[in-house]
């Protein structure tokens, strides 16, 4: 099974619920529809003006029968929304007024119907920016217990069973933090590990990468910030495996592995790689996947306290059903 259809499959069985707050964006309205009808979710939910809302579904002809249409600015929720608001920002000044009026922007809005309980997990960015969408998550959601990093990983598809967990792959991060600190990139590595498990349903072997291996590269400032990482992570005590820093053959290939760094606890497991910086992730990523002929999934957002998606701009209707199968299956099973 694809990893699509795994997460699909996956997000049916959950039965999870999902906002799209861009509900006046064509493709949004109809991924909403194709999302619903082929139970993806068990609600899918639409922000918008009502008017609006129909205008573009009439445009699309697409029916709205059974998805869920709320207008933020004449919602029940609204009053609750606008001081939780309040008391998370407060201690920026906000006032009280800017609270409800910060509240009816369909992000915000959108993210704290997560953060409450009444949808669980959100998808955006088909208008908005990453930056938009990543204030929203950080100001209304917040990250996870014990992070204080909201980072992304890629799926990478290798086809080829010897990688990985069955030729799939978690590439971190390659989207979010240019220059991750030590204790960020100790952040990542958990993230990616959650991600790890929740993606390929597998239990994660990290490496935290470098172009050094064991202190090969000497004192350089950049092997020295993933060594700090990786006592970081020690400390933590963590449940999944890991290492570092090191080198790439060495994280991939066992017979390397022994050579270069033996004994280590991954050789010959990995299935999740933490790249040292933004520029090492994302040409690793083009690389594997325009060299390597590999399908590239993503960027995920991972890290927060509920599960939030940024799409591409120029994303098509079937990336944002993919994308919201992926976020719907990170928020889990519910009681």
């Amino acid at each position: 099974m694809s990893f699509v259809s795994s997460m699909i499959k996956t997000a049916r069985d959950l039965g999870n619920r999902l906002v799209l707050p861009e509900g006046t964006e064509p493709r949004t309205v109809r991924a909403a529809r194709k999302i619903l009808d082929e139970k993806i979710a068990s609600e899918v939910i639409l922000l918008g003006l009502k008017a609006d809302v129909e205008k573009t579904a009439a445009g699309e002809s697409i029916s709205l029968e059974g998805i869920t249409l709320v207008d933020p600015t004449k919602s029940a929720w609204l009053d609750e929304f606008s001081a939780a608001y309040f008391e998370k920002r407060k201690h920026k000044g906000i006032t009280e007024e800017q609270a409800r009026t910060d509240m009816t922007h369909v992000l915000r809005f959108g993210a704290m119907m997560v953060n409450k309980g009444y949808a669980d997990s959100i998808v955006a960015g088909a208008e908005y920016t990453t930056g938009d969408v990543l204030r929203a998550g950080l100001t209304v959601i917040g990250t996870a217990a014990g992070t204080k990093t909201a980072s992304s990983c890629f799926v990478m598809d290798v086809k080829n069973e010897k990688w990985g967990a069955g030729g799939l792959l978690i590439f971190s991060d390659c989207a979010v933090i240019p220059t991750p600190s030590s204790e960020q990139l100790a952040d990542i590595a958990v993230s990616a590990a959650k991600s790890c498990r929740d993606f390929l349903g597998a239990e994660p072997v990290v490496s935290l990468l470098s172009f050094s291996t064991r202190g090969s590269g000497g004192k350089d400032e950049n092997v020295l910030r993933v060594q700090e990482a990786v006592s970081l992570l020690k400390g933590r005590n963590p449940d999944f495996v890991f290492d570092g820093e090191m080198q790439l053959d060495t994280a991939l290939v066992p017979s390397v592995t022994e050579t270069k760094a033996p004994g280590s606890p991954i050789s010959g497991k990995v299935n999740t790689l933490v790249f040292p910086d933004l520029g090492a992730g994302n040409i690793g990523y083009k690389l594997v996947q325009r060299l390597g002929g590999a399908d590239a999934y993503g960027p995920f957002l991972q890290g927060f306290a509920a599960p939030i998606s940024d799409l591409s701009r120029g994303c098509t209707v079937e990336d944002i059903v993919t994308t919201a199968a992926v976020t719907l299956v990170q928020a889990g099973k519910k009681s």
